[in-house]
């Protein structure tokens, strides 16, 4: 009897175990290769972690983290704490191997070998970066049935599809402190990201101790910057994920914070007044920059005939060069309107006398002095695609960002690699702008309609993702960032044929709140914002509401970049919101549902949302009266439950209603003007009006 119920047992266990399909699978990015097969490891409190090889000590860091992780996940107590060394534990279910120490630098090895067997896992890479990507790939391989962890049985080889997988976070307009950092890395490595963009100076703060020249955090920092030794541990911290950092210094251009504390390299005309000294002498004005406190594109510029930039600019280089140990340095060059240059005598004197025809060319002068600056301290010089000209130097890396910007016919990506120059794409994937994750995914570096050679192509190093923080704060930049970026960091990573966006959105659901424990607040963040909002009144109508609207697209939000400033509020409903809203796009799968098959279960479900919302409106009018944070939402909450109410009657009860009043109530709800947001659910309710 006792062995027919383990032989029972045993072929329930193997029934639970052994039907995982690539489907059921939440991988991001996809790895480029994956075998299933029957079967399971089982997870148990025995589980222990070993590692030969020759690896850098990241390994030790990376592997404990794993531990953790998977500890907190699993509740299972595991009896393995810290790993130091190399083959402390040669019996270990988890065996790890790597051949060498990784580099902190393009185009190393992270590729991996997964290997799961019902009692044994393996993971073998040439470094230790590439078993990193392995050990996120095992940790989004976990399942679990209804009193069980396991892994399925399964072989995977994985490697990068593009060597540059970035993200920029811009510290300057908004300063953003470590650990908002340090989590972000933790996000980019688990979604195999190996590139930190930080942009540290802009005309809105100098965020870089400074101790040779301390008037750039005495004057342009508003006491908020990143010491240098904060710098060298954010540098470790990213080192021991695999993660190399960019950082960015904003040149000529954007050059209000620099220019506080030093006008004297402005580009600005100098005035001057006769006769006002004591002997009747000419007496030279300096003019006078402040910190920028809006958004947008301003005049001041450093002044590329002043000796004193270039000396300035050497100095700071030779202080912040080496608390970088990666190998590129960006130096921005991007929007320089040129109206100083333009006003200046001084200026267009220099520019007549090295044969400068436009501030193109003076730009690409000032650009070129950098470059023997930065070579000093072994670094290549990056910046925007506004850097690209006929006469600077191929080593530079071209960052194309801008959109809809021909040259020649091609974008400016296909113009840089078939100019010699290595080259970043971001346009597409600016995140700062709220578009939905389908607008970043369908975007990939190698572009469509250009014939590229084989060497063009393999000067395209791949993407970034740039979030800019105009509209961002500490306790809202997560909810801009993820989980798109990890959607961005799948089409920087994986085959250039894994596009399903039906596949992408199912996956990232479970990425997305993985994330949570790495620290990211990019869910947990709406509670807070939504209590200060109801004034800490408990309601679901608030949160219902946020969950159909989107912030308002592009940067037509903070119209002229000065409704908001650096100091205002990112307190409101539009800070709540985010993209590719749930309730929106559920609604918008049950609309599709119900108009190609109208049965009663696809109409039940579309009725109970036209329900939910009319309840909502009514709900939040009550919430109002104690929450005047409240009012600015009702009138959006009011185009939809009228319109709700009207497609009840056409739905539910079959009644006629006449088309020009339900198209008036939605245009209605295709308003831009309440809120600074915008209902997700118009596009699904026309569909409802016009069927």
């Amino acid at each position: 009897m006792k062995q027919k119920i383990t032989v029972l047992l045993l072929l329930i266990s193997l029934t639970v175990f052994s039907q995982v399909k690539e489907e059921q699978l939440n991988l991001m990015p996809w790895p480029q290769n994956i075998e299933l097969s029957e079967g399971s490891f089982m997870l148990t409190k025995n589980f222990k972690v070993n590692i030969t090889g020759a690896p850098n000590a990241r390994i030790f860091v990376g592997a404990t983290n794993f531990l953790r992780r998977l500890d907190g996940r699993t509740g299972m107590f595991f009896d393995q704490g810290f790993i130091t060394g190399l083959n402390e534990v040669p019996e270990a279910q988890l065996q790890i191997n790597c051949v060498r120490s990784g580099k902190i630098e393009l185009y190393d090895d992270e590729s991996y070998l997964l290997d799961v067997t019902s009692n044994k896992i393996t993971i073998n890479a040439t470094t230790d970066i590439g078993a990193l990507h392995g050990l996120e790939t095992l940790l989004q391989l976990l399942q679990n049935n209804s009193n069980s962890f396991y892994f399925p049985v399964s072989k995977i080889s994985d490697f990068p599809r593009f060597t540059w997988r970035g993200l920029m976070i811009d510290g300057s307009r908004q300063f953003m402190p470590i650990d908002v950092i340090k989590r972000n890395l933790d996000g980019m490595a688990a979604v195999k990201m190996n590139v930190f963009h930080w942009h540290l100076v802009d005309d809105q703060g100098w965020r870089i101790e400074m101790k040779k020249h301390p008037k750039l955090i005495e004057l342009a920092s508003d006491g908020n910057y990143y010491t240098q030794e904060e710098i060298k541990n954010v540098v470790k911290y990213a080192a021991d994920r695999g993660i190399q950092i960019v950082p960015e210094i904003d040149v000529p251009g954007h050059a209000s914070a620099i220019l506080t504390a030093y006008p004297e390299i402005g580009s600005k005309a100098v005035n001057v007044n006769v006769g006002s000294g004591e002997k009747g002498q000419q007496l030279k004005q300096i003019q006078t920059y402040s910190v920028e406190r809006n958004a947008g594109i301003f005049t001041p510029t450093l002044d590329p005939s002043n000796p004193k930039t270039y000396e300035l600019l050497s100095s700071i280089f030779d202080e912040v060069c080496p608390l970088f140990l990666g190998k590129f340095f960006h130096i921005g060059g991007d929007e320089n309107e040129g109206k100083d240059w333009d006003s200046n005598p001084k200026i267009q004197e220099f520019k007549k006398k090295h044969n400068l025809a436009t501030n193109h060319e003076l730009q690409t002068y000032f650009t070129m002095q950098l470059v023997p600056m930065l070579k000093k301290h072994n670094k290549e010089l990056m910046g925007w695609e506004e850097i690209m000209t006929k006469n600077m130097t191929k080593d530079a890396v071209i960052h194309s960002w801008r959109p809809n910007e021909d040259i020649g016919g091609q974008n400016s990506l296909a113009n840089a690699v078939k100019g010699g120059y290595k080259t970043v794409l971001s346009n597409g994937y600016y995140i700062d702008l709220v578009y939905s994750v389908e607008n970043h995914y369908s975007v990939d570096p190698m572009p469509k309609g250009v014939v590229l050679s084989d060497k063009e192509k393999a000067r395209i190093l791949g993407g970034e993702a740039t979030m800019w923080t105009e509209l961002a704060s500490a306790k809202t930049i997560d909810s801009r960032i993820w989980p798109r970026t990890a959607a961005i960091a799948e089409r920087l990573w994986s085959n250039e044929n894994v596009t399903d966006i039906s596949s992408l959105r199912k996956r990232l659901k479970t990425v997305s709140f993985r994330l949570e424990e790495l620290g990211l607040t990019h869910l947990k963040s709406k509670e807070g914002l939504l209590r200060n909002i109801s004034n800490n009144q408990k309601s679901e109508a608030l949160l219902d509401l946020s969950n159909v609207c989107e912030p308002l697209k592009g940067y037509t939000r903070n119209k002229g970049g000065t409704e908001y400033k650096m100091y205002s509020p990112l307190t409101l409903f539009a800070d709540v919101c985010t993209p590719d809203a749930s309730d929106a796009i559920l609604f918008g799968e049950a609309v599709v549902n119900f108009s190609n098959n109208k049965t009663i279960e696809n109409q039940v479900i579309v009725v109970s949302y036209l329900n939910k919302w009319i309840k909502m409106d009514f709900d939040l009018n009550t919430l109002s009266d104690n929450a005047p944070l409240i009012q600015p939402l009702l009138p959006l909450s009011k185009s939809l439950k009228d319109i709700s109410e009207q497609l009840l009657l056409k739905i539910d009860k079959k009644q006629n209603i006449d088309i020009s009043v339900l198209n008036e109530l939605l245009e209605k709800c295709n308003s831009k003007e309440h809120a600074d947001v915008e209902l997700a659910v118009y596009n699904s309710l026309k569909k409802l009006v016009q069927g």
